[in-house]
């Protein structure tokens, strides 16, 4: 054996008991042997012999790797094979592309307009992108092999993106008209030989908060119903895919039940948040996905286990810009921006579209008590940190709007805030992960990078949500960030702790799990910075069987064990 793990309690993904003192023997990075003391006793089980390299795990739990479905390492997995934070975190395999918001297919010529549609959504500066992407690809194809050459740590699935695909098609046209004839012709041949190269699927967006540089809506967003069935249509060609969206008003759960039946495939649909403004809007789209699968439509909704909490600036609001009113802000630069914040016109507006009930989800919602001050540029107003901007603005006098866009011009857009958006009511959270339709997802590791991070969402699934809250048990946890995915996305071989299956395992504390506390680090290519969170009760994560982290796991420097999924079940 090349790996053997002793003394460990076994959570094996499917959602069964969890099994005292088992070991667990690995060989050519997959499950070689398994033993457990019940059954070493009845004669069952033989004992594991001695490996190259023993783990006492001492009563640690050891459950499969996470299989994080919701990421968007797209550009960063160019610069940084470790995708990090995540493999530290939990995560074996990482699903990359989602929302469509991809790096190709893209040419030499389309390089600038692909990045800027990523640097609002994504949260990463245009500077980070030009420096750290390695355009070694021009297809999809391409793109796959290219990641496969320069090996990774964590595995990957990679999605054929919408918005990339889009802007690869029709250049400048893609953010402003719905697609020709031919224009659709031409990506739905690309969605084929990217599903023939190994994409798990398809990905896209319709959601109104999703905007490049400027205001300008995502690419995807311009599609037209003939667009999204022609590439789903060629998508599921070799009868395999995931369709998966982040939904807008339009693609609602009856749009997507008649999406999936044409089609045949599953539909994983973004993102069940839970919003106070409609607190039960969330309940109320679970239960048609409910009903949609009685009916035979294979749909799935992601919903988060963490609160949806932002920082931001106002030079850079994204809590904002899903408002109409704001568009004037994005659209504006320089000195022009500056006037557009201060004028009380656009103020009006503001405060009138956040006065009325969202049409769809909507991220900020006029709960300027979960709204601070956390980082004052200027000394002179630290006094306002970490206050809710409704206390300040009853004090002065003044709408909570007013008084954020007035220490922000003050300050010159460098004035730090934090938002706490959606998913902030616990007990109906609570509801969400235990619905029998939801995926728990939306970790968007790789994306908003400025703004939070999310990417220890299954660690604090099983430290909060099943230990401390006990809304489920630790093994209904495990299994939905594994063996649940893993059928999900028809990933083979993978999401459980059995014979034969790949080595991809987490070794941890069930008293001490969770996630830390973000902080910053400059890390990104020209030191730019990102937010990061650090592991609590993890002891040991291998991917393929190779230690990655973890004091236990003996993680070797330069090691790349990951292997880029492309064969998946039907």
């Amino acid at each position: 054996m090349d790996l053997v793990i002793r003394n460990a309690v076994l959570y094996d993904g499917a959602g069964g008991p969890p099994v005292e003192e088992a070991d667990v023997g690995v060989s050519g990075g997959e499950i070689a042997a398994i033993s457990t003391a019940a059954g070493r006793e009845s004669g069952l089980d033989a004992p594991i012999a001695a490996g190259v390299h023993e783990v006492n795990a001492n009563g640690l739990a050891l459950m499969p790797g996470i299989i994080d479905v919701h990421t968007h390492y797209d550009a960063q997995i160019t610069w940084d094979s470790g995708l990090t934070p995540s493999p530290s975190l939990g995560v074996t395999t990482a699903l990359i592309g989602n929302c469509g918001f991809t790096i190709a297919p893209c040419t030499a010529g389309n390089r600038e307009r692909t990045m800027a549609n990523l640097t609002q959504v994504e949260g990463m500066s245009l500077d980070v992108l030009r420096a750290g992407i390695n355009w070694d690809f021009k297809t999809f194809p391409e793109y796959l092999d290219a990641i496969e050459a320069r090996g990774i740590i964590p595995n990957v699935a990679a999605f054929i993106g919408h918005s990339a695909l889009r802007t690869h098609v029709m250049g400048e046209g893609a953010t402003t008209r719905p697609a020709t004839g031919a224009e659709i012709g031409m990506m739905a041949s690309a969605v084929r030989d990217a599903m023939e190269a190994g994409a798990i699927g398809f990905a896209t967006s319709t959601a109104p908060q999703h905007n490049g540089a400027g205001g300008v809506p995502m690419p995807s967003r311009l599609a037209e119903d003939q667009e999204f069935y022609t590439l789903a249509q060629a998508m599921a060609s070799q009868q395999r895919g995931v369709f998966m969206i982040t939904k807008g008003k339009h693609t609602n759960v009856a749009w997507l039940e008649n999406l999936a039946l044409a089609v045949n495939r599953p539909v994983s649909i973004a993102a069940l948040l839970h919003n106070p403004t409609r607190p039960h809007g969330i309940d109320d789209e679970l239960a048609e996905i409910e009903a949609a699968r009685a009916r035979g439509a294979e749909l799935w909704g992601q919903v988060s286990c963490c609160p949806l909490t932002m920082d931001f600036t106002i030079a850079s609001p994204y809590p904002f810009e899903d408002l109409r009113a704001w568009a004037p802000a994005m659209e504006a630069n320089g000195e022009a921006r500056l006037a557009v914040l201060a004028d009380p016109s656009f103020r009006d507006a503001v405060r009138a579209e956040l006065a009325r009930p969202p049409e769809a989800v909507r991220l900020f919602n006029g709960e300027w008590d979960k709204l601070f001050l956390t980082t004052a540029a200027d000394p002179a107003h630290a006094g306002f940190e970490h206050r809710p901007i409704a206390d300040i603005a009853a004090e002065v006098n003044c709408h909570p709007l007013d008084w954020m866009l007035d220490i922000a011009l003050a300050e010159n857009l460098e004035s730090g805030f934090t938002a706490e958006l959606l998913n902030t009511d616990e007990a109906a959270v609570a509801r969400l992960l235990t619905h029998p339709c939801a995926q728990v997802a939306l970790s968007d590791a790789g994306a908003h990078l400025t703004f939070f991070c999310d990417a220890g969402y299954g660690l604090h699934l099983m430290g909060h949500w099943a230990r401390d809250k006990q809304v489920m048990p630790l093994e209904t946890a495990v299994h939905a960030l594994t063996a649940r995915n893993a059928s999900i996305y028809r990933i083979p071989c993978r999401g459980y702790l059995a014979l034969g299956y790949a080595a991809d395992m987490l070794l941890f504390d069930p008293m001490t799990v969770g996630r830390g506390q973000r902080y910053r680090v400059h890390d990104l290519p020209g030191d730019a910075p990102r937010l990061t969170t650090d592991p609590v009760g993890v002891h040991g994560v291998w991917v393929n069987g190779a230690g990655v982290a973890g004091n236990l796991a003996i993680p070797q420097p330069g090691a790349l064990p990951g292997k880029l999924l492309r064969e998946f079940d039907i």
